[in-house]
This record gives C-alpha cells, structure tokens and sequence, in this order.
C-alpha cells in the first residue's frame, strides 16, 4: 500500500506554502526516518555532490548529516511552483564537532507524484563560517515567525 502525503498536486500557492512549511517542521525534527517518510521508496537526491537514491540512503545521508552538523535548526521559503514542482530557498545553522558556527544558503528543486511523495530533491548548498553572535535561527520557527521570509544574508 502506498502512502499518501497530503497536500498532493496539483500545488496552489498556499498548498505549496504548506508543503515547504510541513518540509521545515520535519527538518527541525532531526529524525531521519520521520523526515525520510515525505519521499518516495525510489526518491533520487542530489545533495551538494552526494547523489542517493531511496529512503534507506536518505536516512543513510540525514544520520551522517546529523552526526556531524549539531544544533541544526532550518529555515524554508516558497520560491516558486508549478502543479507537481516546488523550489525553494533555506538557510540553516549549525555547529560543528569543534564548535564553530555555520551559516548555510541553499536552494532546492522538488518534485513530487500524485500521492504527494517527493520524488527527486536536488539542493544546491554554500556554507559560511559565523560566529556565535551572528546565529539568528535558534530551533524550530515559533508560530508567530511562520510565513516570515528569511533575509538574504
């Protein structure tokens, strides 16, 4: 039986808007198989110049990911999107093993099947050292800072 993960295409604005928020609060989680769950058994990621294919090597890449990058907290924004495809852009924080500060900038490409399983992600991430007083995302977003755009820098 195939699972079903609403909201399916094809995407309105705030659907899409849904989509990206319900991406984020997963993120956040930190939970590789509860993130794992929005894609397809035979999902195909590009991730920076890692390339995997199925939820068993996604949760493979967000365990190593989560191992290494502490403290992660994300932060998603609808850019565009058609009847079964989303883009977004996101920024993320996260301490290293030595401690040092990490600010990354990305975009993504998603597409999804009629059951609303994410299909393909391909994300395109730089990284950027910060100090400790430059973090500005702090955990998961609050309620209140939901639909509020990130800053460009």
């Amino acid at each position: 039986m195939r699972s079903v993960r609403p909201p399916l295409p094809p995407f309105t604005r705030e659907t899409a808007l849904q989509k990206v928020q319900a991406a984020e609060d997963a993120w956040n989680t930190r939970d590789p198989q509860r993130v794992s769950l929005a894609y397809s058994e035979d999902s195909v990621w590009r991730n920076r110049d890692t390339f995997v294919t199925g939820r068993a090597a996604i949760v493979e890449l967000l365990t190593a990911k989560w191992a290494r990058e502490l403290d992660y907290a994300l932060r998603k924004s609808l850019w565009a999107f058609t009847e079964d495809r989303i883009a977004v852009r996101f920024q993320y924080e996260c301490r290293d093993l030595t401690g040092q500060w990490w600010r990354s900038y990305g975009n993504e490409l998603w597409h999804f099947d009629a059951e609303g399983l994410m299909t393909r992600r391909e994300a395109s991430i730089d990284d950027v050292r910060i100090a400790a007083e430059e973090r500005r995302i702090h955990g998961p977003r609050a309620e209140s800072e939901r639909g509020v755009e990130i800053p460009l820098q």
